[in-house]
C-alpha cells in the first residue's frame, strides 16, 4: 500500500491506534531485550511476556501518566474507552488501561513523534 498525501492518525479509530501501538510496544520491548545481550529464544520470549501483558501495560501507563500532555491524555482516554473486549482471563480495568496505552503509542508512532515515544518507553522501563 502506497503512503501518499497527508495522514492524520486522529482520524483512525481508537482500536486501530491500539493495533499499531501493540506492535510498536512489542518491538520496543524486543529491541530493549536484544540490546541487553544474547539469550536463548525461550528466555527472551518469557522476558518479553513480562512486559507485554495487560497488567504490566496498565502499570506502565500509571508510570507515565503524570508526564502526558493534554493531547496525549485525550488519545489514551479514547483508547481506554474504545470498546475492546478483554479475554476471559484478563482484568477488565487492566485491559482497558493497556488498550489506552497501546492507542497512545500507536498515535505517537503514526504521528512521527518517535523521540517522544522513545522517551516515554524509557520512563516505562526505567528501574
Amino acid at each position: 500500500m502506497a503512503m501518499s498525501g497527508k495522514f492524520d492518525p486522529k482520524m483512525l479509530s481508537a482500536l486501530d491506534l491500539a493495533f499499531v501501538g501493540d506492535g510498536v510496544y512489542g518491538l520496543l520491548v524486543r529491541e530493549m531485550l536484544a540490546r541487553e545481550g544474547s539469550r536463548p529464544v525461550g528466555e527472551l520470549h518469557r522476558m518479553a511476556v513480562a512486559y507485554v501483558n495487560a497488567t504490566a501495560q496498565a502499570a506502565a501507563y500509571d508510570r507515565i501518566a503524570p508526564l502526558l500532555t493534554e493531547q496525549e491524555q485525550a488519545v489514551y482516554r479514547r483508547g481506554r474507552n474504545g470498546g475492546a473486549h478483554p479475554p476471559k482471563n484478563a482484568d477488565p480495568g487492566h485491559y482497558a488501561k493497556a488498550t489506552g496505552l497501546e492507542a497512545l503509542l500507536g498515535y505517537l508512532y503514526l504521528n512521527g513523534e518517535r523521540e517522544r515515544l522513545r522517551g516515554l518507553f524509557e520512563e516505562i522501563v526505567r528501574e
